[in-house]
């Protein structure tokens, strides 16, 4: 990497210099899409195209499973002497061309989904009272069952084809760039129910498994907290209230902190039926398949094995004597004996520096330049071009969130902007996952679907060449702390609270098969996950975590925290790379990212990396690496 000059763009425009900054809007552009809304009449006219499309696919997907399974070409010399005459049209398989153009009409169905998901998922991230859109999403968890049951269909045909045809078909050229893909289709099917059964099960979930899931949103819609700001009092939400509890002024968390866990305390029962529901669906599926452990699910959905994942974790528990240091010098630096909960976030020092929308925009182009011109050109596209919704205000869902628009080769970013330092790593995060599909875009949609593990890899490269850059650039002792702290309560949010998020949802499976696990045991569960990752270094915790966070109750797979942390683990380990060999890494770091839909992880980390990541060695050095600064915080001066 590129040594950065003694003051930045944003630094001399901050001190009064003359360099003006562009103004961006900090609310996104859906209109370029659809028109209109949650009441789009051009959205209404796309979701009937693409649910008839669906239904028409019926047809050619089931004429796969036809006798002999669509190894042979018309006119293969494989299927001559197999029928005669008039009953030959009848039994001759399915040709290649018809498996590719099949194939092909999947994946843009795909496409048109993913689609259709994104605008819903930022219309009712935007607004959570938007019934319409409420309305829409249960409309396009429907369709989403019918291409799953194509899916299904398709499946069956797959594993019909004898070995020969079947290895036939993967030699196609015209299939090359998703082989992985189809290879993963005929292994995990062979590991499933029988596809009548699977398509039962798939109908069932959309008013049952999936219906459960959504309640989330239900929940977090209707919440209300009353919060007392310049003599009045205003109802916040909670995306709000989370980022209020993020103050420098530990008055404010200490106000806000009882209000915030009693809002949770009074959706508990209504979340712990959810969260017990969903467990019981896929305990029950679960079963049926065969599977023991329920860690298949989310390993199978990473492209991971379960080697894998205990190196990682266990190189995590490794490492965290120096986090606990950083813990307790955080406390010290705050004035009190232990951090609670809702100080782990708290920045530290007495820096006040509150950032606009326009200057964290320039904060993160400038420092994504520092590593790739490409990668600062198009996080300036996403600004200029209104691909982020930011601005703070009630009634937006709490967190954020990147999605895409296939279709449109675009993307959306959801944050809650107020000005934080926090707020500005969030927005270089979210730009990352953007980055990711950007440079797969011309990729056949299957090769595009990377695994969660491997797109946190691009967000959190992103993000830590944001604080990286800025903490060399720090320009007084006060903050340098902040920034140091902020790399470090990421690296204490990947090394315990993912892992006791991890802990929890292993532990609450483990009770959930005996039946429903109620509202105070969950909160226990919750608390001891949280002790032990935490090695009990904190003074308080938050019991009705498993309530608040959207990821117990997102459907598309269980087990939605280990990625996390391989993300930034994995991302670390890259980093580290891109540091040694400067400049020249960003087209190596572009080639990585471009076949994250195309292989295991394990064969993604020895093709472009050389390590092997079922041994310790990378996740030890990535380790090492994510808490080197524990030290220099350690050594700073508040």
């Amino acid at each position: 990497m590129t040594t950065p000059p003694a003051e930045s763009s944003l630094e001399h425009h901050l001190k009064g210099g003359a360099c003006p900054l562009p103004a961006y809007q900090p609310t996104w552009d859906l209109d370029v899409f659809f028109p209109g809304g949650s009441r789009s009449e051009g959205f209404a006219a796309f979701l009937e195209r693409l649910a008839a499309d669906l239904e028409d696919l019926a047809g050619p997907v089931e004429a796969l499973s036809r006798p002999g399974g669509g190894g042979a070409q018309a006119g293969d010399p494989r299927s001559e002497g197999r029928a005669h005459g008039s009953d030959a049209a009848a039994a001759r398989p399915a040709g290649r061309d018809a498996w590719v153009q099949v194939l092909d009409a999947l994946q843009d169905a795909a496409s048109r989904l993913r689609q259709a998901f994104a605008f819903v998922s930022c219309l009712t991230a935007q607004d959570v009272h938007d019934e319409p859109a409420r309305l829409l999403r249960g409309r396009l968890t429907q369709m989403d069952a019918t291409y799953d049951r194509l899916l299904i269909a398709l499946d069956g045909a797959i594993l019909a084809l004898p070995e020969a045809d079947w290895t036939a078909l993967l030699e196609d050229e015209r299939l090359q760039p998703v082989r992985f893909t189809l290879s993963e289709r005929r292994r995990l099917a062979a590991q499933q129910l029988p596809p009548e059964q699977e398509t039962l099960a798939t109908a069932l979930a959309v008013d049952g498994y999936h219906a459960w899931g959504s309640l989330y949103d239900t929940v977090v819609g209707r919440i209300r907290i009353p919060v007392e700001e310049e003599g009045e009092t205003k109802e916040l939400s909670v995306g709000q209230v989370a980022n209020r509890l993020q103050s420098p002024d530990r008055g404010v968390r200490e106000a806000l902190w009882p209000r915030y866990q009693e809002a949770w305390n009074q959706e508990a029962d209504l979340c712990a039926a959810a969260l017990n529901h969903l467990s019981g669906f896929r305990l029950n599926l679960y079963e049926r398949r065969g599977w023991t452990s329920v860690l298949k699910e989310p390993l199978d959905a990473n492209h991971m094995s379960e080697a894998t994942l205990n190196a990682m974790w266990e190189a995590v528990e490794r490492t965290k004597e120096p986090l606990l240091r950083y813990l307790k010098r955080k406390a010290e630096l705050l004035g009190v004996d232990r951090l609670q909960w809702h100080d782990l976030s708290a920045p530290v020092g007495r820096v006040e520096r509150r950032f606009t929308y326009d200057e964290a925009a320039a904060f993160v182009i400038e420092h994504f330049g520092r590593f790739s011109p490409e990668l600062a050109d198009f996080a300036r596209n996403a600004f200029e071009r209104r691909w982020i919704e930011a601005e703070d205000r009630p009634g937006k869902r709490p967190g954020g969130f990147c999605t895409s628009f296939p279709l449109s080769r675009q993307s959306r970013i959801f944050t809650t902007f107020s000005g934080t330092p926090d707020n500005v790593s969030t927005l270089a995060h979210e730009l990352g996952h953007a980055y990711h599909q950007h440079v797969m875009d011309g990729l056949p949609p299957w090769a595009q679907r990377y695994p969660m593990a491997l797109a946190e890899t691009a967000s959190t490269f992103a993000e830590r060449i944001v604080t990286n850059a800025a903490l060399r650039q720090a320009s007084s002792p006060d903050e340098r702390l902040a920034l140091l702290d902020q790399k470090l309560q990421d690296a204490a949010a990947f090394f315990m609270n993912i892992h006791a998020r991890f802990l929890f949802e292993t532990r609450f499976y483990q009770a959930r098969r005996g039946g429903p696990v109620s509202v105070p045991e969950l909160n226990r569960i919750m608390e001891e996950a949280q002790r032990e990752a935490f090695h009990d270094a904190l003074g308080g915790y938050h019991p009705t975590f498993w309530a608040s966070k959207l990821h117990f109750y997102l459907t598309g797979q269980p087990f939605y925290n280990f990625p996390y942390t391989f993300g930034y683990l994995f991302s670390t380990g890259v980093y580290g790379r891109a540091a040694q060999e400067g400049a020249a890494f960003a087209p190596r770091y572009v080639a990585l990212l471009r076949d994250t839909g195309r292989m295991t992880v394990e064969e993604l980390a020895h093709r472009h990396l050389d390590v092997d990541l079922t041994r310790p060695g990378f996740w030890g050095e990535s380790a090492r690496l994510a808490v080197a600064d524990v030290e220099a915080f350690e050594e700073a001066q508040d």
